[in-house]
């Protein structure tokens, strides 16, 4: 089984924290679709043993696109590509796109899941991250989905934003569970460099959260979910029951996955490559039949340390039979070496051959992943 991603870089407007590839130029988007879809038919050949079981349409802003791309897309990847019986089919999309006119749209075509950036119910919120929505359009754009027949309804939330109290913060966990939906990822806010935001905090104009509101509101979202039936399965995932993200685990497994468009990533088990950070550079690649790519060499120790990353952000772990299979006697060892201390302090739990983090491991998961990683 394989994942595919589909990257589209289009965006309205940049968001000032943002610092994926996205491009406001939307009169490329005709274009940018033909190429995309070149691209999906000359790499067939890389799934040929293989069957698609997740489809994931990521940005960018994915609900820029009209019904004809989606369709040209679709029927691209059906012709050359073979699917699995139950395929997961997700689009991200913003609130301000999902009117009733689009909803309508993309219950007709085979998306099947739904994932919306909302961020924020708190308008103040929404606006000083320069979101196009308020809160009643995330509202309003939830619900609409929901007449449409979407049964599988993600949304995006961020906490530790700056002037952020724990009041707002539990006022917008209280407004997602009153929408009534199946799936939570909840990010904590980055400083990421060549953002607006970064440029603001190095100009004093802002002032990040302090660490322990920070962990008072990370524990609040994990008790607040939870107990409204949620299950914690990645730190930043929750999932009502059957509603897990198959394509995102997928990648915290270690799964195949091609990644179309530029700057998608793509994994064939064992090597890593990604397509150039330019719209211009990605057309001219795709259109000469010498795509612009980077590869990355990764070796024994670096799938080591992917392998304890991916395992200890989900509720699945390590399982101690896959590490000594796959990484080795000497790293197995070092991994239990260095586990050691954490069990003690019960950071660490042992379930059969996996091993996870505790409830109280979760607020230290940084720590604890760079001690047992291979330097």
């Amino acid at each position: 089984m394989a994942g595919i991603y589909i990257h589209i870089p289009f965006c309205k407007s940049r968001c000032i924290y943002c610092d994926f590839f996205t491009s406001t130029n939307e009169a490329e988007m005709d274009n940018y679709v033909r190429v995309l879809c070149k691209e999906i038919i000359d790499r067939k050949k890389e799934l040929t043993h293989d069957c698609v079981k997740t489809i994931y349409f990521g940005g960018g802003t994915p609900s820029r696109l009209q019904e004809n791309h989606f369709q040209h897309i679709f029927d691209t990847i059906n012709t050359n590509y073979t699917l699995a019986a139950e395929v997961e089919v997700t689009i991200e999309a913003n609130p301000d796109d999902l009117s009733h006119e689009y909803v309508d749209i993309l219950s007709k075509l085979p998306f099947n899941r739904i994932s919306i950036g909302i961020q924020s119910f708190d308008d103040q919120e929404l606006k000083f991250l320069s979101r196009r929505h308020d809160a009643n359009k995330a509202i309003e754009a939830v619900r609409y989905c929901q007449e449409k027949g979407f049964h599988n309804i993600s949304i995006d939330l961020m906490y530790g934003l700056p002037n952020q109290t724990l009041a707002i913060w539990e006022q917008n966990l209280q407004q997602a569970l009153a929408l009534n939906i199946q799936h939570v990822s909840a990010y904590h806010l980055i400083y990421e460099e060549k953002t607006r935001l970064y440029s603001l905090l190095q100009a004093g104009k802002v002032n990040p959260v302090d660490e322990d509101s920070s962990l008072e509101m990370f524990e609040v979202l994990i008790d607040t979910l939870t107990q409204a039936g949620f299950e914690h399965y990645e730190i930043s995932a929750f999932a009502k029951h059957g509603c897990i993200s198959q394509h995102n685990s997928s990648y915290w497994t270690g799964q195949k996955y091609l990644g179309f468009g530029p700057s998608a990533h793509s994994f064939d088990g064992e090597n890593r490559w990604w397509n150039v950070a330019s719209l211009p550079k990605y057309i001219a690649g795709i259109n000469s039949s010498i795509p612009d790519i980077e590869k990355e060499d990764i070796d024994l120790t670096t799938k080591y340390n992917e392998y304890i990353i991916t395992g200890l952000r989900t509720v699945w772990g390590i399982d101690l039979e896959v590490l000594k299979a796959k990484f080795g006697k000497e790293l197995y060892d070092y991994f239990l070496r260095n586990a050691q201390r954490y069990f003690n302090l019960n950071y660490l739990k042992q379930t059969d051959t996996n091993v996870s983090l505790t409830h109280k491991g979760i607020f230290i998961s940084d720590g604890i992943m760079s001690d047992l990683m291979k330097v």
